[in-house]
């Protein structure tokens, strides 16, 4: 705000002048110096004193808020009533690009004894000057009206043709001249990080305490935040990963002109997972306190009461020795860890199958595997199939709501429901998926396993322990207090340990 200068006219003639430039009207050089200048000129040819000058600059006329100046200007005319006669301006929208706000300003004005006059626009007091003023407030909305709506379909067509439209991306991805691309510098810790969840062994807030280990924040603008479970939880439910576009305003799904960090398939597997559907049958993880001091704490029994082991210290005259005790009540001798440890062993050995069970096994394995792969190739066809016709019902009913003969409501509730097949459809495809492994490293891995189960445990890691007995012994190992163990072996191992017996291999029929 600025005085003008002060000349005394003989009719006594007062007014104020209100300026205003927008952020894309001063890369034009529209200035408000040039404003100025064309409204102090038609005041004085009209007689009047300027006696204010109210500049705003950098300010959208689209609305009234986050307008200070125009507000100022307004309460202004409202102490001074009576004493100001009219408001310059360059031009009509200059007040307001919406013709109901720039009504609602005149009637304001109006009320305090001040009219509207334009510099460069025919405007007055006459019933005739007021209906042009109106209908170039009109012409000014109209004009906001078009502009709008060709951003809108700029941006809408720019999202159909799979390019982002925010400028914002997921992490892992860095934005170059509009375009979504990779950010070498954390791709292949978020490809780690997909593949982790794919396991069902991680809990979201274990995926954050790692992701954030491995140093990834999440971005917002110029500032980095750290990842928490939430915001964990909304990158592994982002289908931008798997190359697909989707947007809160536009209802379409469309292919990314961005490289996908994941296959469809892994993402499908992982939503699965993240809602309870594990096709792995594998609960998310919860968190297991391990001691490597006491591998077996919580995986033998006690064989009183069923109570898992527990592990401690005991201080002797010379030095600590370990021992594991019930968990439960039972008041029961402690074992000692390396007499647990040496009867587990020998148990093991026992269950070790003999070379030429293992050599059976191993070939049944290679004829079984390749008589599945060819019934799964067909399951991934079908799949296939499936996931291209639910795709193109997805499209027909998005098609469908946007012509108005579904309901938003209707919309949402098919949706949701195509969703949920496409997921069951992916997890089919993805559990025919067999030939991604290497059978002669899967048997050459099994032989290491089986040769010898004592020493397969010894070089077992606290968290292979646990799944090693598990398999073997499903019903869990009770230890006896005499000296052994007592356990049942799985019917895998069973039938492993039985393939001696056999004189020839079963045909498909047969195992069928």
């Amino acid at each position: 705000m600025s005085f003008g200068q002060n000349v005394i006219h003989a009719d006594g003639k007062r007014a104020i002048i209100y300026l205003r430039v927008s952020t894309e009207e001063q890369v034009d050089n529209f200035s408000l110096d040039t404003q100025e200048d064309l409204c102090r000129k038609e005041a004085e040819k009209r007689g009047y004193e300027i006696i204010e000058v109210f500049r705003e600059e950098g300010r959208s006329a689209k609305t009234i808020l986050g307008r200070p100046v125009l507000i100022n200007l307004l309460e202004y005319c409202r102490k001074n009533k009576n004493k100001i006669q009219a408001m310059f301006v360059y031009r009509i929208d200059r007040i307001s690009r919406q013709t109901a706000d720039y009504l609602a300003i005149r009637k304001k004005l109006s009320e305090n004894g001040v009219t509207i006059i334009s510099s460069t626009e025919p405007t007055g007091d006459s019933p005739t000057e007021k209906l042009v003023e109106t209908i170039l407030a009109g012409f000014a909305q109209l004009d906001n009206d078009i502009r709008s709506e060709r951003a809108r379909n700029g941006l809408r067509a720019r999202f159909l043709s799979g390019r982002i439209v925010t400028g914002m991306v997921p992490l892992g991805y860095t934005v170059q001249a509009g375009y979504a691309v990779k950010d070498p510098a954390i791709w292949d810790k978020m490809v780690e990080a997909w593949n982790l969840v794919a396991t069902g062994t991680k809990s979201m807030e274990e995926m954050a305490n790692i992701m954030t280990d491995w140093g990834l924040k999440h971005k917002r603008g110029k500032r980095e935040y750290s990842l928490i479970r939430q915001r964990v939880n909304e990158i592994f439910r982002n289908k931008f990963y798997m190359g697909v576009l989707t947007s809160g305003v536009y209802k379409e799904e469309v292919k990314g002109q961005h490289v996908p960090m994941i296959t469809e398939e892994i993402f499908y597997k992982v939503q699965a997972i993240l809602d309870g559907r594990n096709p792995n049958k594998l609960a998310l993880a919860t968190r297991k306190h391990l001691n490597p001091d006491f591998p077996l704490r919580r995986v033998i029994k006690c064989g009183k009461c069923g109570m898992g082991l527990t592990g401690g210290w005991s201080q002797g005259r010379h030095a600590k020795y370990g021992y594991y005790r019930c968990g439960g009540h039972c008041t029961t001798a402690s074992i000692k860890v390396e007499d647990l440890d040496n009867a587990l062993i020998k148990v093991l050995k026992e269950t070790t199958p003999k070379k030429e069970c293992l050599n059976l096994f191993i070939e049944f394995m290679y004829k079984n595997y390749h008589e599945r792969l060819l019934r799964l190739n067909k399951i991934r066809g079908e799949a296939e199939n499936e996931i291209i016709r639910l795709k193109a019902l997805r499209k027909t009913l998005v098609d469908k709501n946007l012509s108005g003969i579904y309901s938003d409501e209707i919309f949402k509730e098919q949706s949701k429901e195509i969703e949920n097949q496409i997921t069951k459809a992916q997890i089919a495809k993805e559990d025919a998926l067999f030939d991604k492994y290497n059978i002669d490293k899967l048997t050459s891995f099994i032989k290491t396993l089986l040769a010898d189960l004592g020493e397969t445990y010894k070089r077992s890691s606290l968290g292979q322990i646990k799944v090693l007995i598990g398999s073997i012994y499903p019903t869990g190992v009770a230890w006896s207090y005499n000296g052994t163990l007592n356990h049942q072996i799985s019917p895998l191992y069973q039938a492993i340990l039985g393939f001696d017996k056999v004189t020839r291999l079963p045909c498909a029929e047969e195992r069928i």
